[in-house]
């Protein structure tokens, strides 16, 4: 195999949740909403439409005509608000298989896409991009294969619904687990089965204890986790890197660098998520397992 055909790799173009947070308190971990690509092979993997997605996409043009598969875990506007402004689906040549579960209410990704970008939210519709844009449903709980990369999913616990994704290929795995709320009284098994002895954990950590329990401003319901859950699970799990993820905007870089530590000294494997991180994913093609190839289905 070439270099590029042996790589997986993770690299992260936006960490926050919310809502973007750009200013001079959040430089060393970046501000962008969420969007992680994954370099698995020779295949393009990009995990949510946060605002970091525009800046993946510049990056992104030196490398065209490209083919990518975009994989969302749900449609709350600070995961797909930077599709809009994702310069190489304008341009011709370009491919992208675009996946995503159907919402509570019915629609599909494409719709949800479709209508964010509809008059008076936005100058332009999605009918101008200009790349081939192909969407496929995503089951939750199904296996996606692509090739001899597997894909799995599973549902979250969120508000309006959200999937976590692990891919699995070469014996190595890194797992996608954001919007989630863990349980109080349990781990989850959606989530313990997605982390499953993963060598990359992302898991959205983006409260503490305290934070999520006070007696003043509880932030039970609202569809997130803490770090702490994140440290039980990566445990419970054999995780061997966690990474702590969709950091609430209200935390600045001193904040970050706190729970950073926190969460080292209770999972050494712990890492925080910051804009420009590459965590390399290490492969053992005698342990990885026969998926069978078969194509996705719309």
């Amino acid at each position: 195999m070439s270099r590029i055909e042996n790589q997986f790799n993770v690299k992260f173009w936006g960490v926050r949740g919310s809502i973007p947070c750009p200013g001079p308190q959040t430089v060393r971990y970046g501000g962008n909403t969420p969007c992680v690509e994954m370099q698995v092979g020779d295949k393009h993997f990009i995990f949510d439409g946060g605002t970091g997605i525009h800046v993946l996409g510049q990056s992104l043009l030196s490398k065209m005509p490209l083919e990518a598969y975009l994989f969302f875990t749900h449609s709350h506007w600070d995961h797909v608000q930077g599709f809009p402004f994702f310069t190489p689906g304008f341009v011709p040549g370009n491919k992208f298989h675009i996946f995503g579960a159907v919402a509570p209410d019915g629609s599909t990704v494409e719709q949800r896409l479709n209508d964010q970008m509809l008059h008076p939210n936005f100058p332009v519709p999605l009918q101008i991009m200009q790349s081939n844009l192909d969407f496929y449903r995503v089951n939750p709980g199904k296996t996606i294969h692509i090739e001899d990369i597997a894909i799995e999913t599973a549902p979250l616990n969120h508000p309006g619904e959200s999937v976590g994704y692990r891919i699995n290929w070469q014996g190595g795995s890194a797992a996608y687990v954001t919007d989630t709320e863990h349980y109080a009284d349990k781990l989850d098994e959606n989530v313990l089965r997605l982390a499953d002895n993963a060598d990359i954990f992302i898991y959205d950590s983006t409260y503490t204890d305290d934070e999520y329990y006070s007696a003043k401003s509880p932030r039970i319901g609202w569809g997130h986790s803490t770090w702490q859950e994140a440290v039980k699970i990566a445990k419970a799990a054999n995780v061997k890197t966690l990474v702590i993820f969709h950091h609430d905007p209200a935390h600045d870089d001193d904040c970050l660098d706190r729970i950073g530590q926190q969460a080292i000294n209770e999972f050494p494997g712990a890492v925080m998520a910051k804009e420009g991180m590459v965590l390399n994913v290490p492969m053992n093609v005698a342990l990885s397992k026969t998926f069978p190839i078969s194509r996705y289905l719309k």
